[in-house]
């Protein structure tokens, strides 16, 4: 698959050859909805378990009798209402941590770039140089290269400084080192954005 390579100056550079195993594919709905739960659910953290009363360590001998003391009726040093007792219906420690098949994740990653890439809404970049580091310059930038309401940037090891730098005050602008490319953030803007490094990085990932 051939796409235009563009460019911050207007000139677009020579096209760039994409690897149809990564840029090339279907699509499907069923893989993408795993890949995404199981990103999502990643992200959840759980409660720090308490200790309910049967972790606290008091003594379970009775207090006293059952009747005629004058006092309530309690069992053991372990009762909610004393100090040190047990915490009642305390926080558990749940498991947010869902397993999915390595091949399954690799494969989501590449539909998610597949999809802007048929949808016509993948860009390419020669480089992502902004003159003066700002915020206004990218913006006009932007707006010649037509990108969608929403962009994701993605380029090789690091982020351009001068365009992370720009991009900061930008919320419809989000940017990933390569190594960060997963299929929730790729999905959710309207315009994936990859320079020659990051699409290089991201095919040696797949093919390394």
């Amino acid at each position: 698959m051939k796409v235009k390579v563009s460019s911050f100056a207007g000139a677009d550079a020579a096209d760039i050859e994409l690897n149809d195993e990564v840029f090339g594919l279907d699509p499907r709905a069923d893989i993408l909805h795993r890949v995404v739960t199981w990103q999502l659910e990643k992200r959840r953290a759980t409660a720090r378990g308490t200790r309910e009363r049967a972790d606290v360590a008091r003594s379970g001998k009775k207090l006293g009798r059952q009747k005629g003391g004058g006092v309530a009726r309690h069992g053991d040093r372990r009762a909610p209402v004393f100090i040190g007792g047990g915490k009642a219906h305390g926080a558990r420690v749940r498991d947010f941590d869902p397993s999915l098949n390595k091949k399954i994740r690799a494969l989501g990653l590449k539909m998610a770039l597949s999809s802007h890439a048929k949808a016509g809404s993948l860009v390419v970049m020669d480089s992502l140089s902004v003159e003066g580091n700002k915020t206004k310059t990218l913006i006009g930038d932007i707006a010649k290269l037509g990108f969608g309401k929403s962009a994701l940037v993605i380029d090789g090891d690091a982020v351009e400084t001068s365009f992370a730098l720009a991009a900061g005050n930008l919320k419809d602008i989000n940017v990933l080192p390569a190594a960060g490319a997963n299929v929730y953030d790729i999905l959710k803007h309207d315009t994936l954005v990859l320079t020659r490094a990051a699409v290089e990085k991201l095919e040696a990932r797949f093919h390394g």
